[in-house]
């Protein structure tokens, strides 16, 4: 299961009404290893600024993989991050988190990492099996 949802949440959904804000709780207390991975290179392009902040250390395990995976596989998950946090998301090679201001600016960039090439030259055999 990708999120623990709790009845209350639940219920929601069965109304047709979801809490934007509320689901992303759901989001960051089900995926705590997800959530820290982009709230921290939210900060660290804040803080250093640039046209994009990413993590390239893969995760400690299985879980935390995992729960990369069902963030960023999730279009409802991946939506909701990038909507709160304010960026647009990339993800390469099961673990290598990208966060990219709106800014349009760095559109170029952004199509540069998320390219078939950008993909192909960050293989590495140690990652065949994630």
């Amino acid at each position: 299961m990708s999120l623990d949802v709790s009845p209350a949440l639940l219920e929601q959904a069965e109304r047709g009404e979801v809490d934007e804000a509320a689901f992303v709780d759901c989001v960051r207390t089900s995926l705590p290893y997800a959530w820290e991975m982009v709230s921290s290179l939210v900060a660290q392009l804040k803080v250093d600024g640039g046209e994009f902040a990413d993590n390239q250390t893969p995760p400690p395990d299985e879980q935390a993989r995992g729960q990369l995976l069902r963030a960023l596989a999730s279009d409802a998950i991946r939506g909701a991050l990038q909507r709160h946090f304010g960026v647009r998301l990339a993800f390469q090679n099961c673990h290598r988190v990208a966060v990219f201001p709106l800014d349009s600016s760095v559109d170029e960039t952004l199509a540069r990492f998320t390219s078939v090439r950008s993909q192909l030259l960050n293989q590495s055999p140690e990652l065949r099996d994630c």
